[in-house]
């Protein structure tokens, strides 16, 4: 029976290699963690935030109680299973968001997941109390976050050479004339709802 056969040349820098990437890998691991752990701000910008009324707080707190959080997360709590409502308020109002609530495939326009009649998991939604789901909705609608940010729908202020160019570029010429530049103050996508007043909610 043949003893082992050493390690080639080529194999041996292969294996050192990988070796050394591993090193790196932990090291860096290491490093990054600290620096995280002893930084007094952020690593990232936070670009979601809230503001919560009275109403929010106990829509808050319902939205906790009655599972919402099995699926869904908000607030940076809980899982995503279902859509992020972190910046929901930047993309309905508080009235689409009761509205779905209520009528889940009515208001979106489609058939839904887990929102609407049972069997579907999150069936006892649209059954709770109307007064517990407006407070579920203010909650979410006081959910907002910067524009610019990926989970705002409008894209970041001022102009965008590259975007620009994209547009000029392959953006059919007839386009000019039927939508209107979200970039420029005052403008806002068709799909995104007014902003309702503290007043309304």
């Amino acid at each position: 029976m043949a003893g082992k056969q050493p390690l080639r040349q080529g194999e041996k820098i292969l294996f050192g290699m990988v070796i050394a990437f591993v090193a790196m890998a932990v090291v860096s691991y290491v490093i990054l963690e600290v620096i995280r752990y002893r930084s007094t701000k952020p690593m990232y910008a936070v670009t979601t935030h809230f503001d919560l009324s009275a109403a929010g707080q106990r829509g808050s707190q319902l939205f906790r109680t009655s599972r919402c959080t099995s699926c869904h997360r908000a607030m940076r709590n809980g899982t995503n299973m279902g859509l992020s409502l972190d910046a929901e308020g930047s993309r309905h109002d508080v009235a689409w968001i009761y509205a779905f609530l209520t009528d889940p495939e009515k208001t979106y326009g489609a058939a839904t997941v887990d929102h609407g009649a049972a069997p579907k998991e999150a069936a006892h939604v649209m059954y709770m109390d109307q007064g517990e789901l407006m407070a579920i909705a203010t909650f979410l609608s006081e959910l907002r976050s910067d524009q610019g940010s990926a989970s705002a729908p409008m894209p970041p202020a001022g102009k965008s050479e590259f975007i620009d160019s994209m547009v000029k570029t392959f953006a059919p010429d007839d386009w000019k004339d039927k939508y209107s530049d979200v970039r420029d103050p005052g403008q806002q996508p068709a799909s995104i709802p007014k902003e309702v007043t503290g007043s309304e909610q």
